[in-house]
């Protein structure tokens, strides 16, 4: 079919779901997925997609005004998970192809392996259906396969049976171990072949398949072969190599299931963190314990002593110490006041508070944790790509191999040459594993993101983990990032004619449609004093130098040095104040009205007390520290002093950023941005990594690769530790399959035998490929620890 075909009710008009950009069908660039074909304005948008096709695809699924029916590209990511604690539409995928999604079990049409929950369920049974299955099917069949190994290697010795009924017997004990126990992979073959996909599947198929039915054959007709068949009297038959490359495979699965299922562990812990009811405070005064999932924002919630706090919100009474270490990994308690934000899924130590629900449901901390770490263990790494690329030639290269092995024995290998050529291009088949190779990163990226969550770092995707890596200098924003982002007021300086209040009645009137902690900290100066505030009738924001609005008639503009000059203002009647302020660390903004320069107000932001360590520990790993605000030249440049950062900008833009970034690149720089507010955005999405603070706004977590929860700069040298340590772990994992490969394939082929004598043995070869798998698993699960 032309992938240029599509329905006709679909409209013309389609969507880059990369960029956003409209794109037509003529695009050059597109790839499909399922039945759906997904356009590309540019080849960079095309590889972006095939990096992460399920974060694009969820992305397009929200925008979409009807749902469809539930298959790889079209379930929208909300219905995985509306809440932490309740797993509403269970989703099934592939580890290894992440683009397959179904709502119900099954196993992957390309390459074969079984599809998981893509978030696992508490309420479910604690083991795997599937692993349940093939372990009845290992156990039940395994004394058949003993006994038909033992008569096979011995019976001629322990002359039981003559030698044809020792045959027929062999054949009986095998058909159950044929028909059912293996039955799941023969499917699984045939599946391969009907999707054109081949798969280790394939090639266990065709092996198993080949050798039971020549065994078949041999026993029911054995004149149809010639005599250089025979072997002590009978036809050489190999029930023995069926029954035992199938029970090894079903132990190969059993050990990879219950290797597979430590995976989401991580996710599995983090939603067992969510309560399960919460004690509303109703409006008369009772209180009353309802479900989590009836929690409704602004509520108000009782936390009692040593319960966890139901949902994200805002402490309206009382004061305690909270436990984060759950979702942070910040390991002293946090005291929380009236005022104060607590997280969901934390532990209250000793008091007793009450709370006003902000966020409920999929808005939380926690389920946003669980959707990134969700989200990060499906994704591909770029790494990953040359492993599909070979494995999507590797099976026809490994049958080209096998009949080639086959032909070349019978031709030109001794007597009985034909069975030599036989038994030895199955064993070429079955050593042959492609999913070990299809698992290398996978499963090492899985590991990661469930390591990097519990210690509150969270990766977009594997790109983020394999790239981060990478860098070689970091960009930091002051404000919120290296400081605390809770800044305090410091002092108001008004000109003659104006009272300092007033100069912060006004200034704070104006700020209240700001969300810049600098303006949160001169509104709360101005509640304090009780100074009544005035709302604007309008409010513009001036991209990270200040603000502008009209109030009761006049024009009033707040902002930097920067902000004044744009406007054409003056500031020379507090140049020495402002400096003297900005020396000391403040951070100093200019109110004018109507033009004219009326006040100055400084805030003072303290420093976070982790950032000092944290830039030292950068600094040592050989990064380049660059620090970049819109705060004024000579704070910034008090800052970096006293952190020891040299390279520091002032008074920048959030275009300054940008550019900033840009011109550190293409001096040939990997660049890192670290920030926290929306004016940090274009920076962030710029960097080759963006890191978020998990304690700033949504607008830079979604501008970001990486997002420290706690908001703590130490965060950086866990992840660049934990990237180093997934990488190196994804390298050996490669390495591993390929030599195993390339070592396995000759070995099964007879290329030993001219020297040594030494054949390989089906059942030999069906143990190591089995444990190729399990091994690769286990090495990835080292990076727990």
């Amino acid at each position: 079919m032309d992938h240029h075909h599509e329905d006709k009710n679909t409209s013309n008009r389609l969507i880059d779901p990369v960029c956003g950009m409209a794109v037509t069908q003529a695009s050059k660039f597109y790839e499909k997925i399922d039945s759906k074909t997904f356009y590309f304005c540019s080849e960079k948008c095309k590889l972006k997609f095939e990096n992460d096709p399920l974060f694009y695809i969820n992305e397009e699924g929200k925008s979409s005004p009807t749902k469809k029916s539930m298959n790889r590209a079209e379930v929208d990511s909300n219905e995985i998970t509306n809440s932490a604690h309740v797993n509403t539409s269970t989703i099934y995928t592939c580890p290894m192809h992440p683009e397959i999604r179904q709502n119900q079990p099954g196993n992957c049409p390309i390459c074969g392996m079984t599809l998981e929950p893509l978030l696992p369920n508490l309420d479910e049974a604690d083991e795997n259906p599937e692993l349940k299955d093939f372990k009845r099917r290992f156990w039940y069949t395994l004394p058949l396969t003993v006994i038909v190994i033992t008569l096979a290697m011995f019976g001629h010795k322990l002359n039981w049976f003559e030698i044809k009924v020792q045959t027929w017997i062999e054949l009986f004990l095998t058909l159950p171990i044929v028909f059912w126990a293996g039955w799941p992979f023969f499917v699984r073959c045939w599946q391969s072949i009907l999707n054109r996909s081949p798969n280790m599947w394939t090639l266990i198929g065709i092996g198993t398949g080949a050798a039971f039915i020549y065994s078949l054959v041999g026993t029911l007709a054995p004149q149809v072969f010639p005599d250089s068949f025979l072997s002590m009297g009978r036809v050489a038959v190999y029930f023995e190599a069926t029954d035992a490359i199938i029970s090894l495979t079903l132990l190969g699965q059993v050990l990879e299931l219950k290797a597979r299922s430590q995976t989401s562990a991580a996710i599995k812990s983090l939603l067992g963190l969510a309560p399960k009811t919460a004690r509303k405070v109703n409006d008369d005064g009772r209180e009353e314990d309802i479900p989590l999932s009836h929690v409704h924002v602004g509520d108000l919630l009782r936390v009692r002593p040593g319960e966890k706090v139901p949902v994200d919100g805002i402490v309206t009474e009382g004061s305690s110490s909270i436990d984060e270490s759950m979702l942070t990994g910040e390991p002293v308690p946090v005291t929380k006041r009236v005022g104060d934000q607590v997280i969901g899924a934390t532990m209250n130590m000793n008091g007793s508070l009450v709370m006003r629900s902000e966020k409920v449901g999929s808005s939380t901390v926690l389920s946003q944790i669980v959707q990134m770490v969700s989200q990060a263990q499906r994704s591909k790494a770029p790494m990953q790509r040359m492993a599909d690329q070979v494995a999507g030639w590797f099976v026809m290269v490994v049958i080209g191999i096998s009949i080639l092995t086959f032909w070349g024995w019978g031709i030109f290998g001794p007597e009985p040459s034909w069975v030599y050529g036989l038994i030895n291009a199955v064993a070429v088949l079955i050593i042959a594993c492609p999913c070990a190779l299809g698992l290398a990163t996978p499963m090492s990226i899985m590991v990661a993101t469930g390591r990097g969550a519990s210690n509150g770092v969270l990766f977009r995707d594997a790109a983020a983990i394999e790239n981060l890596r990478k860098i070689d200098t970091l960009i930091i924003d002051k404000t919120g990032t290296l400081t605390e982002g809770k800044p305090s007021f410091d002092k108001v300086i008004a000109v003659s004619g104006y009272e300092e209040n007033e100069v912060l009645r006004l200034a704070a009137s104006l700020d209240q449609g700001s969300e810049h902690p600098l303006a949160d900290a001169i509104v709360r100066a101005a509640r304090e004093r009780d100074l009544a505030l005035t709302k604007p009738t309008s409010f513009e924001s001036g991209s990270g130098i200040g603000v502008k609005g009209e109030l009761n008639g006049h024009q009033l503009s707040l902002g930097n040095t920067a902000l004044m000059e744009q406007l054409g203002i003056s500031v020379d009647a507090f140049i020495n104040d402002a400096e003297k302020l900005r020396a000391e660390g403040a951070s100093v903004m200019h109110l004018a009205v109507d033009g004219k320069l009326i006040g100055l107000i400084a805030v003072s932001d303290p420093i976070k007390a982790s950032t000092p360590e944290a830039l030292y520990s950068l600094k040592n790993s050989g990064l380049r520290i660059v620090m970049a605000t819109g705060d004024g030249l000579t704070t910034a440049k008090s800052v970096g002093s006293r952190l020891g950062i040299d390279e520091v900008y002032g008074e920048v833009k959030p275009a300054d950023k940008l550019e900033l970034v840009k011109k550190l690149q293409k001096e040939g720089r990997i660049v890192a941005m670290a920030g926290d507010g929306i004016n940090d955005a274009p920076a962030l999405a710029q960097a080759d990594i963006g890191i978020a603070m998990g304690t700033g706004t949504d607008v830079a977590m979604n501008s970001a690769q990486v997002t420290l929860v706690k908001g703590d700069l130490r965060g950086i040298e866990i992840a660049r530790s934990l990237s180093e340590a997934t990488i190196k772990n994804m390298k050996q994992n490669l390495m591993f399959a390929f030599l195993y490969n390339a070592l396995g394939i000759p070995l099964a082929a007879g290329i030993l035998y001219p020297f040594t004598g030494w054949l390989l043995s089906p059942m030999i070869a069906a143990l190591a490929m089995s444990l190729s798998s399990a091994s690769v698993i286990g090495n990835a699960l080292r990076l727990r620890k």
